[in-house]
């Protein structure tokens, strides 16, 4: 499945006795290797192709997106998005999740296949993933870069995370699907009116992704309200407007626990055979 991030050849896992305590590595023809971790990933993120030393999201919004997760506040979207993807897939279907960050809903695609990937720029998300979850093929790297051999998924999964849709269409088989989660109108609204005096809802538009033809959308929508304090601020940590909520505006949300809006898109969108 994986590919050389350098030169595009094939990777194949090698057992290196001399290695310890981890004697795996995949490496291509042309030598170039990668060796896997204790927890069992893989890094296919070359230096040269890191914007910054540590990219991804840091490691308190992953820890906080984290435990709000595995409470099962979200359990909602996930069993939607099994849903979506059941109707299209066979039971050897081969998946992706782009930007899995600690494996939360990569774990859920467990449901579906045995034969699960997950990638993630962030290598602090990426090992936690692999930890918590062994049967989930976890490796480092860019959206932008993908480092799978051709036609290689039946579906890919993209929550929120940025990607290229010719590198999608490149790794998916013929009229592979593709599952994407955006935030839609509504999403935590009342936060966004404690910081914004003129609030900008999200775009309701289908986003367009070349090579792929839009066939479904689903609107998720409901109303949720934290159980306490410690567990309204794991959600305050793990959206990006956390950076624009102060410690006031924090201190009396936490005191009102608000009723919040929760609005998402599933999107399904299906490859197109690619032009000779």
């Amino acid at each position: 499945m994986y590919q050389c991030p350098l030169c595009h050849l094939p990777l194949t896992l090698q057992q290196n006795q001399a290695l310890t305590p981890q004697p795996k590595s995949y490496t291509c023809a042309n030598r170039h290797q990668f060796d896997c971790a204790k927890e069992g990933y893989v890094n296919l993120l070359p230096v040269q192709h890191k914007k910054s030393k540590d990219p991804g999201d840091n490691v308190e919004m992953m820890q906080a997106r984290r435990q709000f997760l595995e409470a099962g506040h979200y359990q909602q979207l996930a069993t939607a998005m099994l849903s979506k993807l059941a109707k299209q897939l066979p039971q050897s279907a081969t998946i992706l999740d782009i930007g899995c960050g600690e494996g939360w809903y990569t774990q859920q695609l467990t449901k579906l296949s045995s034969a699960v990937y997950g990638l993630d720029i962030s290598k602090a998300a990426i090992r936690y993933a692999a930890k918590k979850y062994p049967h989930v093929n976890c490796c480092v790297a860019s959206s932008y870069q993908l480092p799978f051999a051709d036609a290689s998924f039946d579906a890919i999964l993209r929550i929120y995370a940025p990607s290229s849709a010719a590198e999608m269409q490149r790794i998916l088989k013929p009229h592979g699907w593709l599952c994407t989660v955006t935030p839609a109108p509504q999403h935590l609204v009342e936060l966004k009116a404690k910081v914004y005096s003129d609030v900008r809802l999200h775009s309701d538009e289908i986003a367009a992704e070349q090579g792929f033809t839009h066939r479904e959308r689903q609107r998720l929508q409901w109303q949720w309200q934290a159980p306490d304090a410690a567990t309204l601020t794991l959600l305050m940590d793990m959206i990006p407007l956390s950076y624009r909520l102060t410690p006031a505006m924090r201190e009396i949300l936490c005191q009102e626990l608000p009723i919040l809006s929760l609005d998402f898109y599933l999107d399904l969108y299906q490859s197109e055979t690619p032009s000779a």
